[in-house]
Formats: C-alpha cells, structure tokens, sequence
C-alpha cells in the first residue's frame, strides 16, 4: 500500500510548497541558523511528559478514541489489543499532510501498531496545515501539548521510545519541532519533508528520513538531500531512505520506520 494523493490534493499542496518556499533558500533553512532564546523557544517548547500522574493506570479502550473534544482541534488516541496498562508502550505522533486529516497522518504506521504494540497520537492542525509552515510557532504546539498531557497521565508510555512522525508538510512539523523538542521526543521520522526551521535544538533524537527521487511536489535536491548532510554534520544520527517513486509511503518504507521508532535502543 502506498500513501499519495489524488489530483485535488495535487494541486493544493503545490500551491502551499510554493509558498513554503519563500520561508528561505527555497524553504530550508540550516539548522544551525536559529538559537534559543526564552521568547522564541517557549511557544515551540512542549511541557508534557510521561509518568507526570501519580493516578493508577486502568485498562484502555481498544481501538481509536477522540481524546480532545470540539472545542479543540480534534486529537485521535490508538491503542492496540497487545497494550497492558503494566508495562511502557512506545508511541508514535503521527502528523499529517496539509489538507489531510489525523486519520490520513496515522494511516502510514497504522498497519505496525498492533503488531509492536504501538500507541498512536494523531492530532488535526488547527489551520489546513501546522502553524510553524505559514506563520510562527503556537496554536498546534498548545494543542498537542495538552492532548500528550492526557495521554501520558492515562496511558503507561516509555520514556525512552517516544517519536514524532509525519508526511509532507507534517514530516517538516515532525523535522523541525522535533529538533526544538528533544528532550521529550527521543525519535524523529520525516515521510518526505519539505522544510527544515527548528527554534531550537534540544537533545540528540535519532533520524529516519524518506523521500521519493521523482517527488513533483517537495523536491529531493532542495529538501532531504540538504537536511540530511547538514543534520549529519550537526552529530545527528539519521538513517535515509531514498525510493524510487513520488510524494508517498511506500509500504517497506513505513514497515522500517515503524521498526525504527519500536525498537528498544
């Protein structure tokens, strides 16, 4: 199974590329470029962390659940059969794409979870896409903040295999708020990331990054061929991944990253 779009999603996403380019040097920006300071690193800087409730874990509901309601841009929980509520789960945040839905951004890892006993978060972007893409770090960071909160207090996570992950536009969230956000997220996985703008660099994530050599909507030579040497050279391990094909998921693709992100290490 491949993850890709259809004619529609084409034409926005091309629109969106091409203003997301204007951010800098055709979007990317090097990732050594922007320091932390208080002002610019405290709305990009999540809270949340695992084992923070001292309240006794129950079992969870199997399945997908809404863990934020309407009043909220709405936040999908995963929970698979294998998940005991005695022992750490890994998880995922799954981002994605801009004009998709929380369902599309989980679709790619949704296959794994059960079988690596993967918890999934899947939030929807407050706008058509997340906030850092058109306009400063804020409203998805608060968001999600908030929904890892409830599920950290609900859910027994393992601190040690926690990852963001995300497709296009949401694996430059998954990139670049990652990196600001290292010291929570101790795995990142980018499916064809177009822009690199972290506001900070925190803690040394492993990597896994994916991109298609005929991708027509966020091109390989000006994105991951860029990001990889300069986060390389920065001392991050990063694992990569090219195929032969467009702005998608190839199943082999996702089955790797999923192993990536489970794996104890």
């Amino acid at each position: 199974m491949r993850h890709s779009f259809d004619r529609r999603t084409f034409v926005r996403l091309t629109a969106l590329g091409a203003a997301s380019s204007a951010l800098g040097a055709c979007g990317i920006l090097d990732p050594k470029s922007r320091t932390a300071t208080a002002d610019d690193a405290a709305p990009s800087h999540l809270r949340a962390r695992p084992g923070a409730s001292t309240a006794a874990r129950g079992p969870m509901p199997v399945g997908v659940s809404t863990i934020v309601g309407s009043e909220s841009p709405q936040i999908l929980l995963y929970v698979p059969p294998s998940y005991v509520p005695n022992v750490p789960a890994p998880l995922a945040v799954t981002l994605h794409g801009a004009g998709q839905t929380n369902t599309s951004g989980m679709a790619p890892l949704r296959a794994y979870a059960d079988a690596l006993g993967l918890l999934l978060v899947a939030p929807q972007s407050v706008g058509t896409t997340w906030d850092m893409i058109y306009g400063p770090y804020g409203a998805d960071v608060a968001a999600l903040d908030g929904a890892l909160a409830r599920v950290f207090a609900d859910c027994n996570v393992d601190p040690t295999r926690i990852a963001l992950t995300g497709f296009s536009d949401g694996a430059s969230y998954a990139l670049s708020l990652g990196l600001t956000n290292g010291d929570l997220f101790t795995r990142l996985v980018a499916f064809s990331p177009g822009i690199l703008n972290p506001a900070a660099h925190r803690g040394r994530p492993p990597i896994f990054v994916s991109h298609g050599t005929s991708d027509p909507i966020l091109n390989i030579d000006r994105a991951s061929r860029t990001f990889v040497p300069a986060l390389r050279k920065d001392g991050y391990d990063v694992t990569y991944r090219e195929f032969d094909g467009v702005h998608q998921v190839p199943t082999a693709i996702a089955a790797e990253a999923a192993q990536f992100i489970a794996r104890n290490s």
